[in-house]
């Protein structure tokens, strides 16, 4: 029956797609009555224009004192002191993120359910043997309240075709539960195989739920996807529906990549389920991703953040009556935190931006990044410039043919800014990089979902995980130094603009930390 039902499905649904852009639609409507209203009443009442525009000053000055990046911040600023009415409205629906006390109380009370822990031990240990690693352990604890952890065996994928080979493996082993959460789930040859899988256990009493960006999977899934899922036997939801309410939450989406499997294994990396990522079908070329298989007790961590993300996605708080948190007798050494990261006020701090910067200062002989994208902001582009005017080989490799040309464009405005400094930027010839690796020194690294751009350091949740002293570290150094065969070095005289073309750029660069 299940697999009769996945045959009749369309391939696409257009509605999904008209879904989405009614509630965009709806969101902009509503902006733009609420402004028409304003400057309908200012006409009618002429005192009130002195309210509107204390209002507006008012904003100017909450956004200049505001401890946000003036990245972020002077987007806001033109746009509220060129427009002041327009701007103010915007500002003051879309700048916060508002969260309702149900959805406050839930995520609470979903962060509460602890697994053990032993920071205070590990700590120790770990300041005996490297103080910088110490600081990057102490900073993730206390921006993203999670855990050191040894103990815990990590696999290197280099393709994300490996990745897949392996995760299908320990789906089809797995006893008690599967828990997935991927920004983008695509029906094709890997979801088909996977859902086949996750039904036959589910029917042997394995518990399955599966989490997937309501955004991220408009133009892949019919809206209502997870109701077919649920028909099928499986739980699911979508993050974050899109309604058409003029909230910041809309550009809040969940970009995170986990797979948990009975609490002792875990996956993450760039890779989403999809076929492009396993190079089942190419759209820009041969696709370079990736990511690690973790199993021990640093898998805790990305548990709590699955089912944190489900169960404040769901109707009803959801019991997960299973065994989440089990213990292990192995001996692994290396240290791993798992982290998440995301907006506020669910984040009080950039967590993955800060944790770059630190990995970057104490840099001595190599950093090494691939990203498939770009866009800075002050902070992180001097972090990268000062490590290698300091001495340091900086390497960044970026992909050839890009899947958004606009993205693209903005990334290579600060190819000449980092060129200069010393920095070495390389093109993946042979189509797209999708890999999110940043290794510095053959020592330290952060593997996960995290690109280096505005939107996963300031808008997504993501996830990520710190590494030290484990072998997987060096496996991912020498995969990128082969990398570079299949590279070309940009020099800097290509990445010049025309003068028209460099300002358009310009004024786009102003904005995009916005979106």
């Amino acid at each position: 029956m299940a697999s009769e039902k996945l045959k009749k499905e369309p391939i696409k649904n257009k509605s999904a797609t008209v879904r989405y852009i009614f509630a965009i639609s709806l969101t902009a409507l509503q902006l733009a009555v609420i402004i028409t209203a304003v400057f309908l009443l200012i006409s009618k009442i002429p005192y009130l224009r002195v309210a509107v525009y204390l209002t507006c000053l008012g904003c100017v000055v909450k956004i200049i004192s505001s401890p946000d990046s003036p990245d972020y911040k002077v987007p806001w600023l033109l746009f509220v002191l060129i427009a002041p009415i327009i701007g103010t409205t915007c500002y003051l629906a879309l700048y916060k993120r508002r969260l309702s006390k149900a959805y406050c109380k839930r995520l609470k009370n979903l962060q509460a359910e602890i697994y053990p822990t032993a920071d205070e031990k590990l700590l120790a240990t770990l300041k005996k043997q490297n103080s910088h690693a110490l600081s990057h352990a102490k900073l993730l604890i206390s921006l993203a309240d999670t855990h050191l952890f040894t103990n815990t065996k990590v696999d290197y994928f280099p393709l994300g075709k490996d990745m897949a080979k392996s995760l299908i493996k320990d789906i089809k082993n797995a006893k008690k539960f599967i828990y997935m959460e991927y920004f983008i789930l695509a029906k094709g040859e890997l979801w088909q195989e996977i859902l086949q899988i996750l039904i036959g256990r589910a029917k042997n009493g394995v518990e399955v739920k599966i989490l997937y960006d309501d955004f991220g999977s408009m133009k892949t899934l019919p809206w209502n996807y997870f109701k077919t899922l649920e028909s099928l036997g499986l739980g699911a939801t979508a993050f974050s529906r899109l309604c058409g309410a003029p909230d910041r939450y809309i550009n809040n989406r969940n970009h995170r990549k986990i797979t948990v499997i009975d609490g002792k294994i875990a996956y993450t990396g760039g890779i989403n389920i999809a076929d492009e990522y396993v190079d089942k079908k190419r759209r820009f070329g041969e696709w370079k991703d990736g990511g690690i298989r973790l199993f021990g007790s640093a898998v805790y961590e990305l548990t709590k953040l699955f089912i944190t993300d489900y169960g404040v996605s769901v109707k009803n708080k959801p019991n997960f009556n299973q065994n989440l948190y089990p213990t292990f007798s192995q001996n692994e050494t290396g240290f791993v935190v798992p982290f998440g990261d995301g907006p506020k006020p669910d984040y009080h701090r950039r967590v993955s931006k800060n944790l770059i910067i630190n990995m970057l200062s104490v840099a001595t002989k190599r950093v090494l990044i691939t990203t498939p994208y770009l866009i800075l902001d002050n902070e992180i582009c001097s972090a990268i410039e000062n490590t290698a005017i300091r001495g340091v080989d900086v390497k960044i490799i970026l992909p050839g043919i890009p899947d958004k040309k606009l993205v693209h464009t903005l990334g290579q405005s600060f190819y000449p800014r980092l060129i200069s400094a010393g920095v070495k930027i390389y093109k993946y010839d042979k189509g797209f990089i999708h890999a999110k690796n940043y290794i510095v020194d053959g020592k330290y690294a952060l593997m996960g979902s995290i690109n280096l751009d505005y939107r996963s350091l300031a808008h997504h949740f993501e996830n990520g995980v710190w590494l030290y002293n484990l072998n997987c570290i060096k496996q991912a150094e020498n995969d990128i130094i082969k990398l570079l065969n299949f590279c070309t070095k940009i020099d800097r005289d290509k990445a010049t603009f025309s003068p028209i073309k460099g300002f358009f750029i310009s004024l786009v660069k102003i904005f995009a930390p916005l979106f």
